[in-house]
């Protein structure tokens, strides 16, 4: 995207209904998709208060107004919810500011989108999963933003991303890299690539079960790391799920799955110790613990029996996508060196494996939690 120029930046927060005078104007944060800053007003005997300014990615979203009415939706909803029983609206969910004309983003003269939340203080996110403890905390978040969820209407939101877990599709694009092999390297990786061809039906298992309607449709996060979670300062409590950019409709082994290959895996996603990688039970447990002491009374016992296997189709998807990528030359995922995707790959391909020998201990694990909670 374009470099924003003071004047764009100076037109958005001339659109937003904000009130008081601006008196500090920041970059913050480390994401790398929007463009976000925190201003600072002061607002007479009030104090001062700040708030998130952000240009979003019309690249990676292409359909902001449509984000934006999916967050508007969500968020509005999840703050009923919250008011019922009892809790802060402002600090547990996001809170839109609206344009001076009452929208929930603003498109400025060169054609780009801004939206505003009100900030949330006294609260902080992690990068990494520190502890179990700390892993348990984000699992309860997820969790309550399942349930509190679990009567929206999911079919109304939008795709952001469309097929984003189409592993059926996923699978489809990695064949036909494999087949053209445009940069000349699938005979390289012919033990990665029988991997997955061996594995496909196991990982596509969901697709099938979803065409048959045995799982329900659901509003997901699709970004379940633990740097999504912002956590109270005092109480070390997990506060409020952010980043909504990805909610969409989808499976609940969509969530789960995927903040189990993220943050359960003894080494990091791209560490070159592939044969150190596998998935941490004591930390797979705590986050099982944690999401269905919210989720047990909401899910189907079909659900919960898929959500085992569901870690091993999200590695499998994801070790797909950056195998493609190497294969038609490094096109999407940035990389740090040529061989940094294979790397990746494999890393995920162990991790995956791992997660098979450990099925029925995981599966346990689960069910053991569901029949506690439900």
């Amino acid at each position: 995207m374009r470099a924003i120029t003071e004047q764009q930046k100076q037109e958005a927060i001339a659109a937003f209904a904000y009130e008081g005078t601006l008196i500090a104007d920041t970059v913050y944060g480390s994401g790398h998709i929007n463009d976000t800053f925190r201003l600072t007003f002061a607002v007479g005997n009030m104090g001062d208060l700040d708030v998130i300014l952000q240009r979003m990615n019309a690249d990676a979203f292409p359909h902001p107004e449509q984000l934006m009415e999916n967050i508007a939706g969500v968020t509005g909803f999840l703050k009923k919810k919250i008011i019922a029983r009892g809790g802060d609206p402002e600090r547990e969910t996001l809170n839109i500011i609206p344009t001076v004309d009452n929208k929930p983003y603003y498109r400025d003269t060169n054609g780009d989108y801004w939206r505003s939340y009100r900030f949330i203080t006294g609260a902080s996110s992690f990068d990494q999963v520190e502890t179990p403890q700390q892993f348990y905390e984000s699992a309860v978040a997820f969790g309550s933003f399942q349930r509190l969820l679990a009567d929206y209407p999911a079919e109304t939101l939008h795709e952001t991303i469309p097929g984003f877990h189409d592993t059926r599709a996923r699978f489809a694009a990695f064949e036909k890299a494999v087949r053209e092999d445009v940069v000349g390297r699938a005979a390289e990786v012919q033990k990665e690539i029988a991997f997955f061809l061996e594995r496909k039906e196991t990982a596509c298992y969901f697709a099938g079960r979803l065409d048959r309607g045995e799982l329900p449709i659901r509003v997901t996060h699709n970004d379940t790391k633990i740097n999504n979670v912002l956590f109270d300062e005092e109480t070390r409590k997990a506060l409020v799920v952010i980043d909504l950019d990805t909610v969409m409709p989808g499976l609940v082994g969509h969530d789960f799955g995927d903040a189990i290959r993220f943050a359960a895996n003894f080494v990091e996603e791209d560490s070159p110790r592939a044969d150190k990688a596998g998935v941490n039970l004591n930390v797979y447990w705590a986050f099982a613990e944690g999401f269905l002491k919210e989720t047990a009374a909401t899910l189907t016992p079909r659900e919960v029996e898929t959500l085992g296997l569901s870690c091993f189709a999200l590695a499998c998807e994801l070790a797909t996508r950056f195998l493609d990528d190497y294969i038609v030359g490094d096109k999407y995922f940035k990389i740090k060196n040529a061989e940094h995707n294979l790397v990746r790959t494999r890393c995920q391909i162990a991790l995956a494996k791992d997660m098979l020998l450990k099925i029925d201990a995981m599966n346990a694990i689960v069910m053991d939690y569901y029949n506690r909670y439900r």
